[in-house]
């Protein structure tokens, strides 16, 4: 099949970042088309410059108008737009990468005409989804509605395929980590019984950018576990899921939450104190405490953390905890932002990890840091080490089982060796481009769908967990900030439509 033509809705910095650098490489190969932009009049009727300096390209961007994210149907007049786009274009598949709070009616109206889908992360959120409970608990309704309208898509064309841009599945070390799982499941029996994960971005946002920097910020009443948590959503069930054996498959979620918010931010870090540490930031900033506390009253969350039980026919199977943290170690130490707001650069250091034990058998534990910053020139320096900083480290019962090794260390070099592609590096770009590469590789006919690893139809669990998640933080905030009950919520998975006879991929990627 020919290179598909795509349009890509929503082009702000995150998509000109991740997206556009993907899909150039795939034009490149033959899979990509054209690309036609679409996002809002401020930036619609522009040109976007995408590619490299030594081949630049330009991406036209058409505009629509902006409309209520509590919509999940689009305005008909943008319906007009995307329609004579498509024909004009000869669009074959849409990439979603808008502010999250409108995926719904994009995605939508894509799955409704037959158009294959790129979905970003997190697949919907609701406006106010950490401060009220109806917001909350409609992330997992969102979830119904798209898989109701994906199968009936399917029914008319087995080749329809949305794909969920959750780019830790085709990570290296996330892989293996689930290969190895899997490996001591089969031999034991036993599931995953805790595993602790955590991810910080090192983001210092100031007490006045709380307010007037909007972008990936916490005005819209969801924050942290919006902006980056699906991953984390995502990916612990997925490799929860590895270690699921017959009469020990997950069925409920309990989850209990609790994060700061603004005002919290504002006790840990006071106007005083930024007074003192950044020179100028007192001429600068117009707020005073307590105008700071009055308007972001209903703010969503900064850093969450998630304590989590998975059950089995009521059985508790695997503790767990996720941490989920804008504020971090950061290198930032200039008054004003210097790129893309506060989304990326400023000295922003990221830093992941995952450990998981599976019993007595097994224990694994993975580090990611993050050693490039953005310095106060735009430009990137090294923070700590070495570049690419991640290890996962093997660690299994070789009394009980001697042809078991006691301990492996799997470097960067070893990860990229696991993967069986050179080109496959264990870094979370390299594992975004795989994500975009794969889905146009199925709509040219060069891979089975079986070989897709983020099918729509496998996030039931992780648009759950979310929902879960915000649901107890909304319910705390209803409660005035106390402890409340933990969220309860079903926990079974789905299948994924039109699956090839014989094979039916579980809700998580697991085949049977």
């Amino acid at each position: 099949m020919s290179a598909v033509n795509i349009m890509v809705i929503g082009v702000g910095p995150h998509t000109r970042l991740n997206h556009l650098p993907a899909l150039a490489a795939a034009q490149d190969v033959g899979l990509a088309g054209t690309l036609t932009g679409v996002d809002l009049p401020h930036i619609g009727g522009t040109l976007v410059q995408y590619g490299t300096p030594r081949q630049p390209r330009r991406m036209p961007v058409v505009a629509v108008e902006a409309f209520p994210a509590v919509r999940s149907v689009l305005p008909g007049r943008v319906r007009g737009v995307l329609d004579d786009v498509v024909a004009r274009e000869r669009v074959g598949a849409v990439v979603v990468a808008t502010e999250p709070s409108v995926h719904l009616p994009y995605a939508l109206w894509a799955i409704e005409r037959g158009l294959p889908v790129l979905l970003d992360k997190p697949l919907t959120i609701r406006p106010g989804a950490s401060t009220d409970p109806a917001a909350a608990l409609g992330i997992a309704d969102d979830f119904d509605t798209l898989l109701a309208a994906y199968r009936r898509a399917c029914r008319r064309d087995p080749r329809m395929v949305v794909s969920v841009l959750s780019q830790r599945r085709w990570h290296p070390a996330f892989r293996i980590m689930r290969d190895l799982i899997a490996e001591v499941a089969e031999a034991t029996n036993c599931p995953v019984t805790s595993i602790q994960s955590s991810h910080g971005d090192g983001q210092w946002r100031l007490p006045d950018e709380l307010v007037d920097i909007g972008y990936h910020g916490f005005d819209r009443g969801y924050g942290k576990a919006g902006h980056s948590g699906y991953h984390h959503f995502d990916t612990v069930p997925w490799l929860l899921s590895a270690g699921e054996r017959p009469g020990k498959e997950l069925d409920e979620v309990e989850v209990h939450a609790a994060c700061t918010r603004p005002a919290d931010s504002l006790a840990q870090l006071t106007i005083a104190d930024h007074e003192r540490l950044l020179p100028g930031f007192a001429d600068r900033n117009p707020y005073t405490e307590q105008d700071l506390h009055q308007l972001t009253h209903g703010f969503g969350e900064i850093d969450v953390f998630l304590n989590v039980a998975y059950r089995s026919r009521g059985r508790l199977l695997t503790l767990a905890s996720s941490n989920l943290a804008h504020s971090t170690f950061s290198q930032r130490g200039n008054l004003r932002p210097v790129t893309n707001g506060l989304y990326k650069g400023n000295g922003r250091i990221g830093q992941e990890g995952h450990i998981v034990q599976q019993g007595p058998f097994q224990a694994l534990h993975l580090h990611v840091l993050q050693t490039l910053h953005g310095d106060q020139d735009g430009t990137d320096r090294r923070a700590a080490g070495g570049a690419d900083h991640i290890e996962l480290h093997v660690f299994r019962n070789d009394r009980l089982r001697p042809d078991w090794e006691r301990h492996r260390a799997l470097d960067f070099a070893d990860l990229v060796q696991g993967s069986g592609d050179s080109t496959v590096l264990p870094t979370q770009r390299s594992a975004r481009d795989c994500a975009v590469t794969e889905f146009l590789s199925y709509l040219t006919g060069r891979i089975p769908r079986e070989r897709m690893a983020s099918d729509l139809a496998d996030h039931r669990r992780p648009a759950r967990l979310m929902a879960a998640a915000y649901l107890s933080m909304a319910r705390r905030w209803a409660d005035g900030g106390r402890p409340t009950a933990p969220v309860v919520l079903d926990f079974h998975p789905t299948t994924v439509p039109a699956a090839p006879a014989g094979r039916t991929l579980t809700a998580l990627g697991a085949t049977s």
